[in-house]
């Protein structure tokens, strides 16, 4: 059913149809007789409320009228922030996207309605309602791009947190785009958004971003662990806090740049900042939360060392190192994903080791994001797991699990556009092509044609 004609125009259509009276349309829609008579009569504005019962009345789905709501009562010389507010929760509910955003266009001119629109976008996205707030927030952004304001950089904020995907190339933007208002930012917001930004980075495998991203967190959290037992000592009351302890970031920023020397082979500088993060003791909280993270620390930062040493060519050091993940479920991924380098790398046989986690590997392209390790972080050591274990099951020619590696890593990298490790794909294959079955070629080029046509609609998507 189109909307061609007024809301109370459908509506009495329906009742003549039906042969309903007023008090029998009343009665369907469950609103009184005298409600129902001034709606008709246009001598009262309806709400979303009831605009809703209205349509399921007459046998519609929800939202079919809203863009025409919008029209009849929402765009007026001056509009209703009462009537609006309900109007953009139901649309989020609803997921009437273009609906929010013509409501956003009514009220772009007026400053006015930047803080309510604001505490709307900070409720939805509390409700996991993440496009519909992101909206919002653009409105937001762009209506004090001029005032270079806190809640402008709050604002992007979000959005980056909102644009964050499987897509690398997309979530790169979303890094590069937000990174200049970081810092705009009030200190505690700061070190959950450097922390997110580094993450990023860390998945994209920027690592002089990692680098530089990390050595900011570490400054600041520094200055801010000092400050809050300042406070302590002045009792000066109760101050905004971070997600997570404040030592965490300290820590957390020496992994991070520790990590980044690692992955560009410097494993000394790397030992000394995983060593630097093995020390907690100057943490004076005891409290239930610093605890948990110490702990996660003290496993992590001793794995860290284990495996730097390891990479450094420190082979006997492996059986140890598959003791410490082989029992904790989230670190088997990047587990397998080390092991396989030290093998390609040092030429050694693992097959011991693959055995070991024979049903993790069947199932490996299930692995999910955790407590640890986020999305963009996961997907990054799957492919690297897969294009380890290509290489390492064809120069030992093992065939058929070497292409089938290949291909689910290539799939993989191709749908996240992961164009490093789509291209160390392709090299691989091209080396073996000569002994991959007919199968095997055929599903390589409908992979490869797959990623021209995902680089094909992301040009556009860029324009």
């Amino acid at each position: 059913m189109k909307n061609t004609t007024t809301i109370l125009g459908a509506l009495e259509q329906f009742s003549k149809q039906n042969g309903l009276n007023l008090s029998q349309l009343s009665k369907q829609a469950g609103l009184n007789t005298g409600t129902m008579s001034a709606i008709l009569h246009s001598q009262r504005v309806l709400s979303v409320h009831q605009l809703d019962l209205l349509t399921r009345a007459m046998n519609l789905p929800d939202g079919h009228f809203y863009e025409q709501y919008i029209q009849e009562n929402l765009n007026g010389a001056a509009p209703n922030w009462r009537r609006i507010k309900p109007f953009l929760y139901r649309c989020a509910e609803l997921d009437k996207l273009d609906c929010i955003k013509q409501i956003v266009n009514l009220l772009l001119d007026n400053p006015l309605y930047s803080s309510p629109l604001f505490e709307v976008a900070e409720d939805l996205i509390a409700q996991g309602k993440r496009m519909a707030a992101a909206i919002l927030y653009e409105s937001v952004a762009l209506s004090e791009k001029s005032q270079h304001s806190e809640r402008l950089a709050y604002c992007q904020f979000k959005l980056f947190l909102t644009r964050l995907g499987s897509d690398q190339e997309q979530n790169y933007q979303a890094a590069i785009q937000f990174e200049p208002f970081a810092e705009r930012l009030d200190e505690i917001d700061q070190l959950d958004a450097l922390k997110n930004l580094a993450d990023t980075y860390r998945s994209l495998r920027r690592w002089d971003k990692v680098y530089k991203i990390g050595g900011k967190l570490k400054q600041l959290a520094k200055i801010q662990y000092s400050l809050s037992h300042s406070r302590k000592k002045n009792d000066q009351g109760p101050v905004k806090k971070p997600p997570r302890p404040l030592f965490f970031y300290i820590t957390f920023s020496n992994m991070l740049i520790g990590h980044a020397y690692y992955e560009q082979g410097d494993y000394k500088a790397a030992l000394q900042f995983a060593n630097e993060a093995a020390d907690l003791d100057w943490v004076k909280e005891a409290d239930k939360e610093t605890l948990h993270w110490k702990n996660l620390f003290q496993e992590w930062t001793q794995a860290n060392i284990l495996l730097t040493k390891l990479m450094a060519g420190d082979i006997e050091l492996l059986p140890e190192y598959v003791s410490y993940f082989e029992m904790k479920e989230n670190e088997i991924l990047t587990g397998l994903w080390n092991v396989m380098i030290v093998a390609n790398r040092y030429k050694i046989n693992v097959n011991h080791v693959l055995t070991m986690f024979e049903s993790v590997l069947s199932n490996v392209l299930e692995h999910e994001a955790n407590e640890i390790y986020n999305q963009q972080n996961t997907d990054d050591q799957l492919i690297g797991l897969l294009c380890e274990l290509a290489h390492y099951f064809l120069f030992r020619e093992n065939y058929e699990q070497g292409f089938k590696s290949l291909m689910d890593g290539l799939k993989k990298a191709t749908i996240i556009n992961n164009e490093s490790s789509i291209l160390r794909c392709m090299r691989l294959f091209e080396r073996f092509r000569n002994v991959a079955s007919a199968e095997s070629k055929v599903e390589f080029h409908q992979l490869v044609e797959m990623g021209d046509g995902h680089e094909k609609n992301h040009s556009v998507a860029r324009h």
